[in-house]
């Protein structure tokens, strides 16, 4: 009996002591404490305690202001301490929404780790702080980003033309200039001015400005601009929403062709997998089995991009030899794509249309399409790529090409697709182009291969006479070791694709085959060379003979 009653009052007395090193551990030995310890104000030492932002409209509990004391309401840290210090001015207060809508983590924790998210099975750790502009993603990213080489030449249109005298943009700009010369004005801040809007009729108030000034600023600041000019600074000014990398970033995945296999909300292909939530990634469910260094999703992000194949087995993504600079651009948009469900009341007018209303996240504009979808498989010159592995893809801008391939052929092509090979139908699916863009994207291959106009043709589509038997053997001993055997394509294209011949004409066929196509393997057969005898012209026709028979297997 006296053992039990010595057993309880041991186990009590531990009991006891475990609540009392529990209760010492959490009012006095947290990091906090030494954080809010150390913290002081104008007025003297913080008050310690748990501080936390509760927004209820974003379902926001997040006690990260309890470390992070300076970004707390009302606190003006005086100490020098980093994790003390105040946010730097961004187009929300922290205060009202939080830090996890922004840097995900764990809002409610308090050890660091925790807070963090850096602990297994929590499935949104906090962006890394060279990418904390993905956060921006769900609302900063305007829909009509242009590709990167058209926002460089924006952004230095606005610098050359002194944009910055007058104007402060990204905290670049004002009045003073070198030798201390007060020579601009104070314009209105344009670091939002994607978000806020603008007076569209701008220029012609400037200018009118300008024109009445006998002297002063507006007298010896500002001339005409150019419309070129001026399409380059509507271009920037529509993209400053207050996240300028992640614009940047988004112009990079729009010139590398990522699009072209790839969808993002309701634009782009069906060949990989849909990227429309991708940097909601659970990284616990990753493989980082042949992933070098950290287990964090943008690492894993990053190998994909250099390596595909050895961080993906079976992989059908071509290691492009990206820079790490466009490695980590690309990163940042694919991190970005963390589309939440927000009120309207903090959606900018283009997310609402996007997310509400289903508007695409994409220029319309016949370069843009070009190089965000057709770049990554035809190059960005138009001359076609090849990767190791991968079904070489044709220059489409060589001048033999472009005189026999008419607009409505160019057109089905886009449209229809070649169906089994890699070229996707782009004009009959919801996630596609419609006719106007069809147009667009056709002059710019044009414009890509000088402006080359497809030669009149006043022949009908099918008038090819030949014998179709010869037609067979001559493409057997010809055409089969880069087409195939019955045209079913290999390093050339395929030629008995029913989709190509319902719109090619026999005109395209004859020529092609008599002068080659620049930029590919394809020489042509009216020329004697050492690897191949000259065709006569009854012999061409017999092949495209045999070809059109194809279509009817």
């Amino acid at each position: 009996m006296n053992k039990n009653k010595y057993l309880l009052m041991v186990s009590s007395i531990g009991v006891f002591l475990l609540l009392a090193a529990a209760a010492v551990s959490e009012n006095f030995m947290k990091d906090w404490h030494g954080i809010q310890g150390s913290a002081k104000t104008t007025e003297g030492p913080v008050d310690l305690r748990l501080r936390q932002i509760v927004n209820p409209q974003l379902k926001v509990t997040d006690r990260c202001v309890t470390c992070h004391v300076g970004m707390a309401s009302g606190e003006q840290i005086t100490t020098d301490q980093k994790v003390g210090a105040a946010h730097k001015p961004v187009v929300h207060s922290p205060t009202e929404i939080g830090c996890t809508t922004c840097h995900g983590g764990q809002g409610q924790a308090t050890e660091k780790d925790d807070a963090h998210g850096n602990v297994h099975f929590w499935t949104e750790p906090m962006l890394p702080a060279k990418y904390a502009y993905a956060s921006c993603g769900t609302c900063h990213t305007p829909l009509n980003v242009p590709n990167l080489p058209t926002l460089e030449n924006a952004r230095k249109t606005f610098e050359r033309l002194d944009c910055y005298a007058c104007h402060r943009l990204d905290g670049r700009g004002g009045t003073l200039r070198p030798g201390g010369n007060v020579t601009g004005m104070e314009g209105p801040d344009l670091s939002h001015v994607g978000l806020k809007g603008y007076n569209a009729d701008w220029y012609a108030a400037h200018l009118q400005k300008s024109q009445q000034a006998v002297d002063g600023a507006w007298k010896t600041s500002f001339r005409e601009v150019g419309e070129t000019d001026r399409g380059a600074l509507k271009i920037f000014l529509d993209t400053q929403m207050g996240a300028p990398k992640l614009i940047e970033a988004k112009a990079q995945f729009n010139s590398v062709g990522c699009a072209g296999c790839h969808t993002v909300g309701t634009f782009g292909g069906d060949a990989g997998v849909n990227l429309s939530l991708s940097g909601f990634k659970d990284p616990n469910q990753l493989n980082f089995t042949k992933v070098p260094g950290e287990h964090t999703l943008s690492n894993w992000i990053v190998q994909h991009f250099r390596s595909p194949t050895s961080t993906v087995a079976g992989s059908q993504m071509p290691a492009l030899g990206l820079s790490n600079e466009q490695i980590d651009l690309l990163t940042l948009y694919t991190l970005s794509l963390r589309r939440r469900t927000l009120p309207d009341t903090y959606l900018p007018k283009d997310r609402v249309k996007a997310m509400r209303f289903g508007a695409r996240e994409f220029a319309s504009n016949g370069e843009t399409i070009y190089t965000a979808v057709c770049s990554s498989c035809h190059g960005a010159n138009g001359r076609g790529t090849r990767f190791s592995g991968i079904v070489p893809n044709p220059s489409i801008t060589g001048p033999e090409f472009l005189q026999l391939a008419s607009d409505d052929f160019l057109f089905q092509t886009i449209r229809n697709g070649r169906p089994g090979r890699p070229m996707l139908p782009w004009g009959d699916r919801v996630n596609g182009f419609n006719d106007d863009e069809l147009r667009a994207v056709i002059a710019y291959i044009r414009g890509l291969g000088g402006n080359v106009q497809a030669l009149p043709d006043p022949k009908p589509q099918i008038w090819a006479t030949g014998d179709v038997n010869l037609g067979a053997a001559l493409f057997t001993s010809n055409c089969s070791g880069c087409h195939g055997k019955s045209g079913i394509g290999g390093d050339g294209p395929a030629l008995g694709n029913k989709a190509f011949l319902t719109s090619v004409s026999d005109t395209f066929l004859v020529e092609m085959i008599k002068r080659g196509r620049s930029g590919t393997v394809m020489q042509g057969f009216a020329n004697p060379s050492p690897i191949s005898r000259v065709l006569t012209q009854a012999e061409i026709e017999s092949i495209v003979a045999y070809i059109r028979s194809l279509n009817a297997k």
